[in-house]
Parts: structure tokens; C-alpha cells; sequence
């Protein structure tokens, strides 16, 4: 169920996450003018963050990690006011031996020869709508944990980091992080993950088993590895009207499955020459068939292409893209949207909203016609949320 009613007046909640903590920005529902408040969690890198107004709370889970303190969630229930670790948080499930010199267990599974460690945590998502307690974390190492008490205490979902490819599983070149967790609207047994340098994986069964949903993506092929795996998917979005319907950003270009991640075939006309404009991180999807990118000159340089900033936007499913007319700034920017960078409240109209890694935010009310620019620069921008919360 919606955490607004219709019709009831509304306030929108931007949640940032940078390098360098996090930022709330507030405003009503026509997001004319915006109030700041932060630096949230001060000194620690804030990559995920979730707004959740289930239940009556007003809890904002907060996926950090800190030089000494190592990965953490923490929690907020005033509104960043003040901060607290979750009661049990995230831990992998000992599958090995504990090596006591470095503190850490070793996965004894044949094959794997390194380490699982926490070194953060990429994503935070709600449950079902009939789960209203229930939050998911995706971390790096990649592994997916579940808690069912709103966050206060967590498990791994063990069935994921057990599937019979995890030993060959591998970071690429910005490690293996488990970056998408999507949840079916209709089901709440059927979800579906999304690691970086490994690929995509779906469960029928609340994850207690997977199975790969790779075919028909490109491969970055490593040494040894299972051909199931070794697929770089970058960001995966839901159609929000049918959910057989999936739309992939990977390393080399934009993807769409239409039988809940079977098989994917790649939706890049307009996009531009391979190597050029097909490759980028963030995805978002405003309504059914409307998508924005943000993409990037190719996998070696990751910014801007020709150092202008821009925006794709596809009203056909993914048919066809083309470039919004939005002009974001005069000067050059050689600059970069990370996976999360990127995201679409759900007002009418619907606000588009990005952030970049210079510490730029945008946002746009008229799907891109035209950007305005939130005072001020921030710290390198991790992930950008939409909260809406009654006035």
C-alpha cells in the first residue's frame, strides 16, 4: 500500500548519500524551493540510503561505512536528527574456518580462495507491500541479508552466496558489489538481484534457491569462471505495470527482457556507436515505458561524453532513445553518475532528479525539458532517493 494516501497533501524528501555523509533536501509537492539539512553521519561514507514510512514510522536506514568503523546500517527515526547502529547487524553466514590473526572466517567451498568480508552495503529496498517490517541489503562482498523486525536485526540469505557458481564469482574493476535488489509487486517469493561482475540472479522460493538470468547479455569473460556468470550488469529497473518486463544498464550497453530475465536483448537505437554512448551506470523508470540514462564515454574514461552532461529518455519501452533538450551548464564537465546517482519521485508531473560525482545536483519537473540546479555542491554524490512523506 502507497505511504501517502492519494490525494492527501504531500512533501518530498530528497536522501543523498556521499563520500562525505549524507544530505536530506525538503520541499513541498510543487519542489519549487528546497531546505537543507546535513552533513548526516559526518566522516563516514554514506553509499545507500531508504526512506521507510510503513507502519507509522518515519525510520531512515542508512548503509555507511568508515576507514576504522568498517560496514554498518544505521538507523535515523527524526529525521537525521540522530543516529544509531541497528541492533544485529549484517554478518555473513560462517561457511569456513576462522582465521583468529585476521579476525575474519575463510570460505572453505572448492575453488574459492578469497576471502567474504563486509566492505559495504550498495543497497537498502523495502519488502513486499504484505511484509510491511521487512527490509533487504545488498553488500560488497556481494551477498543479499534480510531483516523482518524494520532493521533491527538481520540474516544472510545464505541460498544466493551458495549457488554453485560462487566460486568462481570475481570483482571487476570497481569490485563485486550487490548493487539491485527488485522485489515482483504480485509475489513476494519472487525477487531478483543484480551483482557487478557477476550478473543477474532470480528466486521463486523468498531465496532459498536461484537461478542465473544471463542469457543473451554480453560477457567480459575471466579465466575459470562459470559461463553462468562473469556478466557485468550496472543498474536493472522494473516496468512498474508489468513486471514480467526488466530494463538492464550492463557494461556494454542497455538491455530489456521481456520474460522476467530469461532472455535480454539489447534496446539501444539512438544511442549512439558502441564504445560511445551506449555504456553509463544509472537507470531510472518514471511510469510504464518512460526511462532515462545518463550515459557515459566508454568503460575506460566513465564520464561525460565530450565533457557535456546529458540525459536519454525513451517513451517507447526502450524502443528508441533521444537526448532531452536540457542544458545542465555552460562550462565543460567531465564528470560521472554512479548506479544510484538517479531517481524519480512519484508526483504528478513526476520530478527526475541526479547527482553527480563533482557533487552537482539537478532536477527537472518537465521529463527533462529543463534542469534546475540545487544550490550548492556537495561531496561526490553516491545515491539519490525520492521519500514522500505527508505534509
Amino acid at each position: 500500500m502507497p505511504d501517502v494516501h492519494p490525494g492527501a497533501a504531500r512533501r518530498v524528501v530528497l536522501l543523498v548519500g556521499t563520500t562525505k555523509g549524507a544530505f536530506f533536501l525538503h520541499s513541498d509537492e510543487h519542489r519549487q524551493d528546497w531546505t537543507l539539512t546535513g552533513p548526516h553521519l559526518g566522516g563516514w561514507e554514506v553509499f545507500s540510503l531508504l526512506g521507510d514510512s510503513r507502519q507509522g514510522r518515519r525510520r531512515i536506514f542508512a548503509g555507511t561505512h568508515h576507514q576504522s568503523g568498517g560496514a554498518t546500517i544505521q538507523v535515523s527515526d527524526d529525521l537525521g536528527a540522530s543516529w544509531r547502529p541497528v541492533e544485529e547487524g549484517p554478518r555473513f553466514t560462517p561457511l569456513g574456518d576462522f582465521d583468529w590473526e585476521k579476525g575474519r572466517w575463510i570460505p572453505n567451498q572448492p575453488g574459492t580462495q578469497r576471502e567474504w568480508r563486509l566492505n559495504r552495503f550498495w543497497q537498502l529496498v523495502q519488502g513486499h507491500d504484505s511484509q510491511p517490517d521487512t527490509v533487504f541489503a545488498g553488500s560488497e562482498e556481494a551477498a543479499l541479508f534480510v531483516s523482518h523486525d524494520a532493521g533491527e536485526h538481520w540474516k544472510e540469505l545464505s541460498g544466493l552466496t551458495a549457488h554453485p557458481t560462487r566460486p568462481d564469482w570475481g570483482p571487476g574493476a570497481a569490485g563485486m558489489g550487490l548493487h539491485t535488489i527488485l522485489v515482483h509487486p504480485d509475489n513476494p517469493d519472487r525477487m531478483w538481484v543484480a551483482a557487478s561482475a557477476v550478473g543477474v540472479f532470480r528466486t521463486d522460493d523468498a531465496g532459498a534457491t536461484w537461478q542465473t538470468c544471463n542469457a543473451g547479455l554480453d560477457r567480459q569473460p575471466v579465466a575459470g569462471r562459470s559461463a553462468e556468470i562473469g556478466y557485468c550488469a550496472h543498474k536493472i529497473v522494473l516496468d512498474p505495470d508489468d513486471p514480467e518486463v526488466l530494463y538492464m544498464q550492463d557494461h556494454g550497453g542497455v538491455n530489456k527482457s521481456v520474460d522476467g530475465g530469461d532472455s535480454w536483448f539489447p534496446i539501444e537505437k539512438g544511442l549512439g556507436a558502441e564504445g560511445d554512448e551506449r555504456f553509463g551506470f544509472p537507470m531510472a523508470v518514471a511510469r510504464s515505458g518512460e526511462l532515462y540514462i545518463f550515459p557515459l564515454k566508454n568503460s575506460e574514461h566513465r564520464v561525460a561524453r565530450d565533457g557535456r552532461m546529458m540525459v536519454y529518455r525513451s517513451d517507447d519501452r526502450g524502443e528508441s532513445w533521444q537526448p532531452v533538450p536540457g542544458d545542465f551548464a555552460a562550462t565543460t564537465s567531465y564528470v560521472n553518475v554512479l548506479r544510484d546517482g538517479m531517481a524519480v519521485d512519484s508526483l504528478e508531473p513526476h520530478g527526475l532528479y541526479f547527482g553527480t560525482s563533482s557533487g552537482d545536483l539537478f532536477y527537472s519537473l518537465d521529463r527533462g525539458t529543463s534542469w534546475s540546479a540545487i544550490e550548492g555542491r556537495f561531496p561526490r554524490i553516491t545515491c539519490v532517493k525520492t521519500w514522500l512523506l505527508p505534509a
